[in-house]
């Protein structure tokens, strides 16, 4: 089997359906249900190195809405593992590769059965991967900003799909907008919903600050109910920011004096321009660069307010391997 041309995107490694297996072995039928429609579930998780050592940032969050996604795909995950089992799945393949720091990627998919969107028969097979992986939207984005378009693909409508779960069929207009944004020369893609309103970028959330005030879509506009974004809404709030969840058109993006995403992946990341208009001096604004390090502080164990978001990686294993 091919192996990731990235030599960070691998580990010794994969959690696959209760075993720990080497990483080229963690393979599927072609016939399996997900690869020809879609239907998986799967959650984006980060555990970051601070003084303590690593610890997977509001973990249980993340497998909560695992079962969530779950659930809403009709999958029976409660009668393959409890939520606890595959939290501790997470820790202990972090543990098995000897990471401190990593993303995170458990998968749940249906497998080979009888073939048709029907998935009878069809096992559900549940993975755990993963890899070192550094900022996704790149360093320098990460503190200076970057530009983006709105995309001319649109979100889904509310009552066509399920934007609040992280289904793998939802990701193909995420993807298509993607490549659209970078064949254009732009790092990302924001994303309209059928009625014109901003709703998210290709696999993010997205925050404006207009009159000092922090604005976001609110989660009925076709928006993934991301917990980054739960995460900064409450460390605003602390710092005396007013959060407001509220319809945000096209041009608030072009009067916005602040823009950014936030995600597992891109973590806080400022947005310097959308469709070549530069955001407020066209860099990162003051209230996303401070929101940024209270971030980061949190997610490193340097904030004892949140000590409860992170999950400990044992040293000790680590330090055996």
């Amino acid at each position: 089997m091919p192996q990731p041309k990235s030599p960070e995107a691998r580990s010794e490694t994969i959690w696959f359906d209760g075993d720990q297996v080497a990483w080229e072995d963690a393979r599927v039928h072609v016939l399996s249900h997900a690869l020809h429609y879609g239907s998986s579930i799967f959650e984006g998780i980060r555990c970051y190195k601070g003084d303590k050592g690593g610890a997977v940032f509001r973990l249980r969050e993340h497998i909560e809405r695992f079962f969530f996604s779950a659930r809403v795909l009709r999958m029976d995950m409660d009668k393959l593992y409890t939520q606890e089992q595959l939290e501790r799945a997470c820790v202990t393949t972090i543990e098995q590769n000897g990471l401190e720091e990593c993303y995170i990627r458990p998968l749940a998919f249906r497998g080979a059965g009888a073939m048709g969107v029907l998935p009878k028969d069809c096992p559900t097979h549940v993975s755990i991967a993963v890899w070192p992986w550094g900022a996704y939207l790149g360093a320098d984005g990460l503190r200076n900003g970057i530009d983006v378009a709105v995309s001319s693909y649109n979100k889904f409508a509310p009552n066509t799909f399920f934007a609040l779960a992280k289904i793998g069929g939802a990701y193909v207009m995420g993807s298509l907008a993607k490549i659209e944004a970078v064949r254009h020369g732009y790092a990302e893609g924001i994303l309209l919903d059928t009625e014109g309103r901003v709703a998210e970028g290709t696999g993010e959330n997205i925050f404006a600050v207009l009159d000092g005030r922090l604005i976001t879509p609110p989660l009925g506009h076709s928006v993934l109910g991301g917990i980054t974004r739960k995460s900064l809404m409450i460390m605003a709030k602390e710092d005396g920011i007013e959060v407001v969840e509220q319809t945000m058109s096209r041009e608030m993006l072009y009067m916005a004096e602040e823009l950014f995403f936030t995600g597992t992946a891109a973590e806080v990341t400022p947005i310097r321009s959308v469709d070549g208009i530069p955001v407020g001096k066209g860099g990162a604004g003051p209230i996303t660069l401070a929101l940024q390090d209270r971030f980061f502080a949190a997610v490193r164990g340097q904030d004892p307010r949140h000590a409860d978001w992170l999950t400990p990686v044992s040293p000790a294993v680590v330090a055996a391997e």
